[in-house]
C-alpha cells in the first residue's frame, strides 16, 4: 500500500495495518517529496492518528470536519495538517495536567467543531505545521 493525503486510504485496509507501518506511509511520503520537516516523525505520527480517526467514520466527528474544510478549500493533505493542529494544541493541554479523572475527548471535539479553513490559516503557517 501507498500513502498519498491527498486521497483517503480505504479504511479498513488502513486500520489493518500496524501502527508502525502506518508511520512508516507515511514518512516514506512525504521523503519521497522533498517535504523537509523538523521532526518527520512527529509529523508523520500525527498524520496517522488523524487518518486513524478519519477511518472511524461516523464514530468520531473527525471525517465530517474533514469534508467540511475540503468543502472550504482546504486540499485534504493540508485539512490532515489543520485537523492535526487542533490534536497538537489538545495534547498538549492533557500532556501539560488536565485532571486526570476528565474525558479529555469532549474538549478535543469541541475545539475541531470551531475550526475551520479561514483559522487555520490565519493562526498556522507552513512553518508550524505538527
Amino acid at each position: 500500500m501507498r500513502y498519498d493525503p491527498d486521497h483517503d486510504p480505504n479504511p479498513e485496509n488502513w486500520l489493518d495495518m500496524d501502527e508502525a507501518e502506518r508511520t512508516e506511509l507515511v514518512r516514506i511520503y512525504h521523503k519521497k517529496r522533498g517535504i523537509r520537516l523538523p521532526n518527520l516523525l512527529l509529523h508523520a505520527a500525527f498524520h496517522v492518528t488523524v487518518e486513524n480517526q478519519i477511518a472511524l467514520g461516523d464514530e468520531l466527528p473527525v471525517k465530517r470536519k474533514l469534508t467540511e474544510l475540503v468543502k472550504e478549500g482546504l486540499d485534504r493533505h493540508d485539512a490532515i495538517h489543520a485537523i492535526g493542529s487542533v490534536l497538537a494544541e489538545h495534547m498538549y493541554y492533557i500532556m501539560k495536567g488536565t485532571s486526570k479523572d476528565e474525558d479529555p475527548n469532549p474538549k478535543y471535539f469541541q475545539a475541531l467543531s470551531t475550526l475551520t479553513a479561514r483559522s487555520w490559516r490565519e493562526h498556522y503557517s507552513s512553518e508550524n505545521d505538527p
